[in-house]
């Protein structure tokens, strides 16, 4: 008979009772660790936690500094700030975001154009967030929104400051102008610096000087509920919120004058070139003109794909700055420096005289170097030749010297490199050598300097080119007799809660040495004959000031051996370009300036009475007397 098993109570009842001892003691424990975090949470760390509950409850947000002014030397206005009425969209609060731009659309509020970039914009912000979608509306935007603001829950119009270009596309290639900050300006900035801002310089000045003219961002404290929006309190907390006030940029103070600037503009309006005039004796650039330009404004409102795309393909080219940019033949206007050259290096007597028959021609050589329109101006010595502009007699004078010698010398009047002007951009143009043709070229045969070349570089034709801003800065050299000055666009910053102002001293960049008084007295002289029975003497005509000047025409393609030069017969944009450099007065400059008139013709017919009127403008008062020095 099998065993029959008898369940045993007792031991059940133990090993219950000790497993609810157990649990009971874990529980004990569980409770005292409980109540022991609470304690150091609540009493012993009550401060430290305290403050962390106050950072998740308050939330920072910056408050932009105002752009710093730009004013010209006379506290002209030049760039400043203005509110502007901005539409803005906070998303959580429309119930159809693309029903709501479609409408906008409708309503001409928008661009359909813009749509996609605008969704991607709401996309990457919180849903809380403000979002703008379309800047500096006009009066009629803001009321044609304003009619219809109940069919548009969660959009609203806001106020806020952007810049502001008063006198349009004057002056732009100078000034600058501001744009949205993009993925590569995000790589150089610092990103704190600019949160709340979504502008920054991108040309001119407005680039040159960015960290100047920012200034430094403020910000508050906002009370906000869990889930991140701003409210006026929590329950009865009532938070001590702290504020600091955003720091303004710094204005700036440009050594442009403004009338002297729109009369350069308005005296090339309708021809594409550059004008530059600097203050010889500290290197003030006192205007910038670089034609057709384009109004900054654009891009501070926020420029469209088309808009851009019509700027660029224009084929005047309104975005390329010529006058630092630009580089072209001189032409004429070197002449002076390779008279100072051959008088330098004792290779002409300034009394000889040689005969200017229309033609030169190297020995040994049957081809035939021609004088411009085919000129005969007959027995010249260097004062003719600089004021008449014989091509010949440079023609000879350059063979004597030869590259090497005309290289060294054109050196430092600044052919051949950056001025150093304070603004970016600045391109250099060619001042040719032995040495530059061997590494600018790459057969052996083209690396060769041949004597060719020399005469055509006597003349400024050739290899040599240089931008309008290298140019003037010449003439400037020339017009001080060797004293050399940095250019440069900012002449003081102002601090906009004092009002103090901080000038900056000019830079001296050196000096050209080894010529004599009497060499650059000589020189001079030649191109006051210039103006006065010269190649423009025309515009020289009962001038109240004797002013130096050189006409420069230089040509844009070579003409056959046996063919003449007839501007009527070929495109426009194939003529030659015109060119005019001066000073003023002549015995103590004030003035010194190069005129670029693209595909003008003669310097002496175009760009030589831009000159003139540039000359007027800053020389002389309004009633036609000449204004003393200050």
């Amino acid at each position: 008979m099998p065993a029959v098993r008898i369940k045993d109570h007792w031991r059940e009842q133990r090993l219950f009772d000790q497993r609810s001892l157990i649990c009971a003691a874990i529980m004990g424990l569980a409770t005292v660790g409980l109540i022991a975090r609470l304690f150091v949470l609540q009493v012993s760390h009550h401060g430290y936690y305290s403050e962390l509950s106050q950072g998740n409850r308050v939330r920072t947000e910056p408050i932009p500094a105002a752009r710093g002014l730009i004013l010209d030397r006379n506290g002209e206005v030049v760039a400043g700030n203005q509110p502007a009425y901005q539409l803005e969209l906070v998303p959580e609060e429309v119930p159809d975001v693309d029903k709501t731009l479609a409408a906008l659309v409708q309503l001409n509020l928008i661009r359909a154009e813009d749509v996609d970039e605008i969704e991607r914009t709401i996309d990457s912000s919180r849903v809380f967030d403000s979002v703008p979608i379309r800047l500096r509306m006009s009066d009629e935007d803001v009321a044609r929104f304003a009619v219809r603001r109940f069919e548009f829950p969660g959009l609203d119009i806001k106020t806020r400051q952007t810049r502001w270009y008063p006198n349009g596309d004057l002056a732009v290639h100078a000034l600058g102008y501001v744009g949205a900050i993009s993925e590569q300006d995000l790589k150089h900035i610092d990103r704190a610096a600019y949160a709340g801002t979504s502008l920054i310089g991108k040309l001119g000045v407005e680039s040159a000087y960015e960290h100047e003219l920012h200034g430094r961002n403020g910000f508050r404290e906002v009370l906000v509920n869990a889930r991140g929006r701003s409210v006026e309190r929590q329950g009865a907390l009532v938070s001590n919120l702290r504020t600091k006030a955003p720091g303004a940029g710094d204005d700036l103070l440009l050594t442009i004058d403004l009338k002297v600037q729109r009369v350069a503009e308005s005296a090339l309006a309708g021809h594409r070139g550059a004008v530059v005039a600097l203050d010889p004796n500290n290197g003030d650039v006192i205007a910038l003109v670089s034609l057709p330009g384009f109004d900054p404004t654009m891009f501070g409102r926020g420029i469209t794909a088309a808009e851009y795309g019509v700027l660029q393909s224009d084929i005047d080219h309104p975005l390329f700055n010529r006058a630092l940019r630009g580089t072209y033949p001189p032409g004429s206007t070197v002449k002076p420096v390779i008279a100072l050259a051959g008088l330098t290096y004792h290779v002409v007597d300034p009394q000889a005289h040689r005969f200017c028959a229309g033609s030169f021609h190297l020995p040994g050589s049957s081809f035939i170097y021609r004088e411009y329109h085919n000129e005969h101006h007959g027995a010249v010595d260097l004062d003719d030749a600089i004021a008449r502009s014989c091509d010949v007699y440079f023609y000879g004078l350059a063979n004597e010297i030869g590259v090497d010698r005309i290289s060294a010398f054109m050196a430092p009047f600044g052919f051949g490199k950056p001025t150093g002007i304070d603004i970016s951009g600045e391109k250099a143009g060619i001042l040719p050598s032995r040495e530059w043709k061997q590494k600018a070229f790459s057969r052996p045969a083209e690396r060769v300097w041949f004597p060719g070349e020399t005469v055509s570089f006597g003349i400024g034709q050739g290899y040599l080119t240089v931008t309008p801003l290298e140019l003037a800065h010449y003439a400037s050299v020339i017009a001080t007799r060797g004293r050399i000055w940095k250019p440069r666009l900012v002449a003081a910053y102002r601090d906009p809660r004092t009002g103090q102002m901080r000038r900056f001293a000019p830079v001296p960049d050196g000096e050209v040495h080894g010529v004599s008084p009497e060499d650059w007295e000589r020189v001079v002289h030649g191109m006051i004959g210039v103006t006065q029975r010269g190649t423009a003497a025309a515009i020289g005509l009962h001038a109240p000031y004797t002013f130096a000047g050189k006409t420069g025409t230089a040509q844009v393609f070579t003409v056959a051996r046996n063919e003449k030069y007839n501007a009527s017969t070929i495109s426009e944009r194939l003529r030659d370009h015109s060119w005019f450099i001066a000073f003023a007065p002549a015995d103590a400059p004030r003035i010194a300036l190069a005129v670029l008139e693209e595909n003008g013709g003669a310097g002496a017919s175009a760009a030589a009475p831009i000159a003139r009127k540039v000359l007027d403008s800053y020389l002389l008062e309004a009633d036609g007397k000449v204004k003393p020095p200050t």
